[in-house]
Formats: C-alpha cells, sequence, structure tokens
C-alpha cells in the first residue's frame, strides 16, 4: 500500500509552534501517514547570517520529533556542502522510498516566488505541491497574481491550496525577541527553549 508522506523544508531557525500547527493541518488535510522535517543547508534565496549552526537546529527538531510518531527529521541537505535545491531533495527522496507518494509543503506566500526556484517545471511535473494560506493572505489575493509558469500551473496549485489556522509566529520574531531579552515561551515547545538557553543561541 503507498503510504502518502508530506515534506516540508525550511530554515526552522528556530522550530516554533507555527511550524507543528502547520504540519498537522497538512497531515489531517491531506491524510498523510507522517510528515518529514528536512531543515536546509546553503539555501538559494536566504541569508546565512542569522543562522543558528546546522547541528543546532537539527537537534531541535530531533527533541520535537521524539513528541510525535507521526513526525520525522532528516539532516539530508545539511550534509551537502552546496546549495541546497529542493528538487533534488525531493528525487533522492523518491529514490530512497520508489512506493512513498511524496507531497512537498510550502506557505501560501511561496506561490508567487516559484518561478525563480531550480529545475522548477520538473519540480512540478513530478511532485504534488500543497501549501496552506499563511497570516496576511487571502486566496482572492493569490488568484490575481501573475505565477510566471506554464499554462495550467496556477489552477494547478491554487487547486491544493487549503485554509489553515493563522498562527502568526515566525521565526525572526522569536530571534529578535531572544536578542533584545525577552520570554519566547508559549512560542516554541519547552524542550526547543531549553535548548537555545542552554547553547546560547540567538545570542539569548
Amino acid at each position: 500500500m503507498i503510504q502518502k508522506i508530506g515534506v516540508f523544508g525550511g530554515s526552522f531557525n528556530p522550530i516554533h509552534h507555527g511550524h507543528l500547527i502547520l504540519a498537522q493541518d497538512v497531515l489531517e488535510s491531506f491524510e498523510l501517514d507522517h510528515f518529514l522535517f528536512v531543515p536546509c543547508g546553503f539555501p538559494p534565496h536566504k541569508d546565512l547570517a542569522d543562522y543558528a549552526p546546522g547541528d543546532h537546529r537539527l537537534n531541535m527538531l530531533e527533541m520535537v520529533a521524539e513528541t510525535d510518531p507521526r513526525f520525522e527529521v532528516t539532516g539530508m541537505e545539511l550534509e551537502r556542502d552546496s546549495t541546497s535545491y529542493t528538487y533534488e531533495s525531493l528525487k533522492a527522496l523518491q529514490d530512497e522510498s520508489p512506493d512513498e507518494e511524496i507531497l512537498f509543503v510550502i506557505g501560501s506566500d511561496t506561490l508567487p516566488e516559484l518561478h525563480t526556484w531550480h529545475c522548477v517545471e520538473d519540480l512540478l511535473d513530478e511532485f504534488r505541491i500543497v501549501s496552506l494560506v499563511r497570516p496576511g493572505f487571502r486566496f482572492e489575493d493569490l488568484e490575481s497574481l501573475d505565477f510566471r509558469l506554464r499554462p495550467g500551473r496556477k489552477e494547478e496549485l491554487l487547486g491544493s491550496l487549503i485554509q489553515g489556522h493563522r498562527i502568526d509566529v515566525s521565526s525572526s520574531d522569536i530571534r529578535m525577541r531572544l536578542a533584545e531579552g525577552m520570554s519566547i515561551r508559549y512560542l516554541v515547545p519547552e524542550e526547543v527553549e531549553m535548548y537555545i538557553y542552554e547553547h546560547g543561541l540567538y545570542k539569548c
């Protein structure tokens, strides 16, 4: 029997409750068997200046995954010495588990930027992309945008867009609060909060 796996890539810098609520929404909405977090190594669209080392981001994810049997984590992108491209990661995961159906998870704010991704048309040919409406975005706003992709792609992507819980928590806000000596309680899992303070991450 083919299993359905949701793959969610990102910096997870750090992982927070917004990520976990998104994961649960996707698991339930698309009836997935499990959910895989893929922390990025060298993302092509990000500035690495504010990143915690990859081993710390991976450790925090693994601590959280231990609390929910539906969650899994891979450090595959952190093991690379070059830029991490989503298409290459998904191909590698599919090769490892050819009997699984992979659904790649993104936020709705990423949809208008997909045309800039490496091998995006191949990615969309071979994998299903699912997304959630992020705080500040409306379905109607996305319908009016030009996705700059092949004809029919926009309709395909919007057809896999769901309305999840609107939790306005961001890693950048958490890092800012830590740098200013403010509390991050209730924004991240307790074990993540303890790990950040124990290792002095984000200038806490």
